[in-house]
């Protein structure tokens, strides 16, 4: 190692290091030591070392192989100062002495850890905010502070949050591994609608000021990226990095320059991130490709995500075939029935057969369905405008904009809600 950067150049790379190897270090700690809080523990210690010592000597050629040996180090000392874990002591102690000095763990065992550290935060014997949560702490590396500021929570909260899952872990037993084929499919499940509704969160924030979060749709594509690597033989998967691909595609285009919303019809699509599009279309492909060898239809997040492909492929909103999201839409209702697919699937209806046809299957929603949803208002309040029914609509939009809990997108309610006159 030489030490050819500056300070301040040394600690940056350290910060970016450290974002990168966090889940793997306390995924492969975990494993050792048997303890998330520990292996969090000893991860840091093992960034307080490189912030001391990479300034002086330099960025070593694998920086995550020398956290992961400096952290098993710390791990050694811990132990020594409890004789009541001899045992681990001598298990470590050989690792060390047996495995080269800087040498990265091998691929296989890196990516069961970052499966079984995915299995463990999302285990469904944790509630979905907790599991939220601890994902984006182990495997998002993330502070406390960073995750109650992307949901505008308190940071005490989150921090609950975050003890009680690791308690509920240690009490209720919940084995650090990838189930067996019987519970894959079930466990996965819920391991991709962890992932989604992170995505979601920053596509369309639930609370504050800012309409989007780039950073926690940056973190859910590369949680799902992850798992399409050590999963390619699950459909659903390739369906869901697909479906984040094309959405995340827009990310750019959705905002003004004032921060305010820009809905899709609106949108710049010279602003959509091509490459994006592209890997969209290829993850497409490989879901379809894997669930065909699989004798499976579409999944869920497969048939979403040829809704966005379709968008995708339109250059402007007129070339948009709305006759397709609406077939692709009645499909998705009848395997995957819901509430929310059947807004969708009004809108589309709407493009396709009028105003009066979207309004007619909103209204055939179940009553009380969606009423806490502000977005079942704001279509409402859409498709009567069409119609000319403005007093009607204002009702809508301003009560869409009551149900909102974000800032810009009230403020789009409460404009559309003016023009409704």
């Amino acid at each position: 190692m030489s030490p050819d950067r500056s300070p301040e150049q040394t600690h940056r790379a350290v910060e970016t290091v450290w974002r990168m190897e966090w889940p793997r270090l306390v995924a492969g700690l975990t494993r050792i030591v048997g303890d998330i809080d520990a292996a969090e523990e000893l991860a840091q210690d093992a960034l307080v070392a490189a912030l001391e010592q990479w300034p002086r000597d330099g960025v070593p050629p694998n920086p995550g192989g020398w956290l992961m040996l400096t952290a098993k180090h710390r791990a050694i000392d811990r132990v020594r100062r409890k004789q009541t874990f001899t045992r681990k002591l001598a298990m470590l102690g050989h690792e060390l002495v047996t495995a080269p000095s800087e040498a990265p763990e091998p691929d296989d065992v890196v990516e069961d850890d970052l499966l079984r550290m995915m299995f463990t935060a999302c285990h469904p014997v944790l509630p979905e905010q907790a599991r939220v949560a601890l994902t984006l702490r182990l495997l998002g590396g993330l502070t406390t502070e960073e995750i109650a500021r992307a949901f505008v929570v308190a940071e005490s909260t989150v921090a609950q949050r975050i003890v009680r899952a690791k308690r509920t872990i240690a009490a209720k037993q919940v084995p650090y591994e990838v189930p067996g084929a019987d519970e894959l499919t079930e466990r996965l499940a819920s391991v991709l609608a962890v992932v989604y509704l992170i995505f979601n969160e920053g596509y369309s924030a639930t609370a504050g000021e800012d309409w989007i979060r780039v950073e926690l749709c940056q973190d859910a594509l590369r949680l799902v990226r992850i798992l399409a690597e050590l999963l390619p033989a699950e459909p659903e998967v390739h369906g869901l990095v697909a479906l984040l691909e094309l959405q995340g595609s827009r990310l750019p285009a959705r905002t003004g320059p004032a921060k305010d919303v820009v809905l899709l019809a609106d949108q710049n699509r010279s602003r959509w991130d091509r490459l994006l599009i592209r890997r969209g279309f290829a993850a497409l492909g490989r879901a379809n490709a894997v669930a065909r060898d699989r004798g499976l239809p579409p999944g869920s997040y497969a048939l979403q995500a040829a809704i966005a492909a379709v968008h995708a492929m339109a250059a402007t909103p007129e070339d948009t075939d709305w006759r397709r999201i609406a077939g692709l839409y009645a499909v998705l209702a009848e395997r995957f029935p819901s509430p929310i697919v059947d807004l969708n699937r009004a809108v589309a209806v709407g493009k396709v057969h009028g105003p009066a046809a979207g309004l007619e299957l909103v209204d055939s929603i179940a009553p009380g369905a969606l009423a806490a949803y502000h977005l079942y208002n704001a279509v409402r309040g859409d498709l009567l405008a069409q119609l000319g029914r403005h007093a009607e609509a204002r009702a809508e939009f301003l009560r869409a904009a009551e149900l909102t809990g974000n800032k810009a997108e009230q403020t789009l309610l409460l404009d559309r809600a003016k023009d409704a006159r």
